[in-house]
């Protein structure tokens, strides 16, 4: 059994943490600013001292190519390397150092591969710079619109097209991934679960679904001394006692459902003025569709008339639950196992890459530990040894991959 080297994959880290470095520790690296393409320079020159193939498609998603013995489709690994702004060190990036290491590991031993592996990092996964997030990885699955996301502007207006051209990565719409016999993205968990249950892997089984609704109150702005309070239709008050109920409904619905309210919006938003307008919203992911339709239940049915405020309500956006392929879950479980690590079965509440790859290609997941369960700040920290373990289950998984879908495709 193959190990992969810890000291030389916490150097990848730390030498990858300069590209955007931040006073406080954190990485701002966003998408084909001049520190992703540092990050981009550097990650093509490791790879092509490792004697791989790097070629680039036209959304800049970068594909380093290890040949193997046969010609068949690839088993492809890896993540992003963008960051959101004042973002941590591991976040996205381990996905893509982790099948470094591994690639490292294959030449350091001289094992023989039958199919080719790939390194890939995908274009603005984060979204922090161009909406919307995941972005290549969603046109290259035909979830996005090219032409449209060509369009997107960042905070400065200028273009993803224009970002695009300037970095040196515009490439060839033919070198576009079309087919693996896998695809396996090693992540950071993002959350507290795995930490608090002391288990070494995540074995990711799919990502959650998600709903999210803008609910909004319309009431009459007034003057905040002078107007009584039996004569006041305040949206702020009504939208109160609406975010109560719903807590309500929603805690007793399921104890896997995680839902948020995270924008709020006060018009006119002054001391002395009773409101005229509340505009919030309310995001939901659970594993189940009936669960999230039991969600949408409760906001249809919520009044359009409370205390005199009219309420209106607009579904912005969903997804469905993605399941990865169980045969590759069990093939990592089956790695931890070999190595001695425990391992629990986990849906992701947040999005990757690998929902969209799971559209065509067999695909799954290998989470390890967040320590505090933080991530996207400075402070998010996973532990040199716990990313050293998921970068020997991706090795091994790699390996069993080769082994058992080789024979496969050679029977078909």
């Amino acid at each position: 059994m193959f190990i992969c080297n810890e000291s030389r994959l916490k150097e990848s880290i730390q030498m990858f943490s300069k590209f955007g470095q931040t006073t406080n520790g954190g990485v701002t690296r966003l998408s084909l600013s001049p520190e992703d393409v540092a990050a981009r320079n550097y990650f093509c020159k490791c790879c092509e001292e490792l004697g791989m193939d790097v070629t680039f498609d036209d959304m800049a998603n970068i594909y380093a190519t290890l040949p193997g013995k046969k010609e068949l489709p690839p088993i492809v690994m890896g993540s992003h390397l963008d960051s959101v702004e004042k973002g941590g060190r591991f976040d996205g990036v381990l996905g893509v150092l982790t099948a470094l290491e591994v690639v490292r590991t294959l030449r350091e031993f001289e094992i023989e591969i039958e199919a080719p592996i790939v390194i890939v990092n995908f274009t603005n996964e984060e979204g922090a710079r161009f909406d919307p997030a995941m972005m290549s990885s969603g046109v290259l699955a035909g979830k996005f619109d090219k032409e449209k996301m060509l369009h997107s502007k960042d905070k400065n207006g200028v273009a993803f097209l224009e970002a695009l051209e300037g970095s040196g990565y515009q490439g060839d719409k033919e070198n576009r991934l079309k087919e693996a016999l896998a695809y396996l993205e090693v992540h950071i968990e993002q959350g507290p679960v795995l930490e608090s249950k002391a288990i070494d892997i995540g074995v990711v089984e799919g990502v959650l679904g998600m709903v999210c609704y803008e609910i909004t109150i319309i009431g009459e702005s007034d003057h905040a001394g002078t107007t009584p309070m039996t004569m006041r239709k305040d949206p702020l008050f009504a939208a109160t006692d609406i975010i109560t109920s719903l807590r309500k409904k929603l805690a007793s619905l399921d104890q896997d459902l995680v839902y948020t309210m995270g924008r709020m919006n006060v018009s006119p938003n002054i001391h002395t003025v009773i409101p005229n307008k509340v505009v919030f919203t309310l995001e939901a992911r659970h594993q189940h569709p009936a669960i999230i339709s039991k969600v949408e239940d409760f906001i249809h049915n919520l009044p359009s008339d409370i205390d005199g405020c009219e309420l209106l309500f607009e579904k912005l956006w969903s997804r469905d639950t993605v399941v990865f392929e169980s045969d590759i879950c069990q093939s990592i479980e089956d790695s931890c196992e070999k190595y001695g690590y425990t391992s629990h079965r986990m849906y992701s509440g947040a999005g990757h890459d690998a929902q969209f790859m799971a559209s065509y290609i067999p695909s799954a997941m290998i989470f390890v530990p967040s320590v505090n369960g933080k991530s996207h700040c400075e402070e998010e920290l996973t532990s040199f040894k716990d990313c050293a373990n998921g970068a020997n289950v991706l090795l091994q998984t790699v390996l069993s991959l080769q082994e058992k879908l080789v024979k496969e495709k050679q029977t078909i």
